[in-house]
């Protein structure tokens, strides 16, 4: 069923939410990535992977952790938290939505500064290449008080979609809980802000 029926029916949207682990900048170690399902915004299971900093092999990670894993066919959208993993490891929002056949959306708790992201982008190699990945995932829609990116769905259906899956503030209960145990298992404790 797709989301516009889900979120016509009331029905509960099951959604995955992926976010990267804290980590040293400049540092070679793969950095974790929790995937956290959620139905609505009940805790129902998690993924877990992990990336190169400032890799490029972030969008096959996610892709291959949730075909692989038994939570694919239950889930309905997959949320990020920003477009980008361990620093500016891309993820090719389409490409990901294509290989999951899932709305993807790129989820931001305000809107992002693109000259400083585009500024930072040019002191890695190949920053043409992350500068059009970034182009790729589209406009961004604001849906105070969410800004998003979305592949594979309507930004209205999305918005409404983002609306359900969060119980409280300004990150959907996935992206949130996602953040909190990774953070929890690199720091020995969750932080105060998700």
């Amino acid at each position: 069923m797709d989301l516009e029926t889900l979120i016509r029916l009331k029905r509960t949207i099951r959604a995955i939410g992926f976010d990267d682990a804290p980590f040293v900048r400049r540092a070679s170690e793969p950095v974790a990535v929790a995937g956290v399902v959620c139905a609505g915004t009940r805790f129902e299971g998690m993924v877990w992977t992990q990336v190169q900093p400032d890799g490029w092999e972030a969008t096959e990670a996610l892709a291959q952790t949730l075909l692989r894993s038994k939570f694919l066919p239950q889930v309905h959208i997959v949320l990020l938290d920003g477009i980008s993993l361990a620093g500016f490891n891309v993820i090719d929002l389409p490409l990901l939505a294509k290989q999951l056949e899932r709305p993807c959306v790129s989820v931001m708790r305000r809107l992002p500064k693109l000259s400083a992201i585009e500024f930072a982008m040019r002191r890695l190699p190949d920053p043409e290449r992350r500068l059009a990945m970034l182009q790729q995932a589209g406009s961004i829609h604001a849906h105070p008080p969410f800004y998003f990116q979305v592949c594979g769905a309507e930004p209205v259906v999305t918005a409404a979609a983002l609306n359900q899956l969060t119980d409280r503030g300004h990150v959907p209960e996935a992206l949130r809980l996602a953040h909190l145990i990774t953070a929890a298992v690199v720091k020995g404790e969750s932080g105060r802000q998700a």
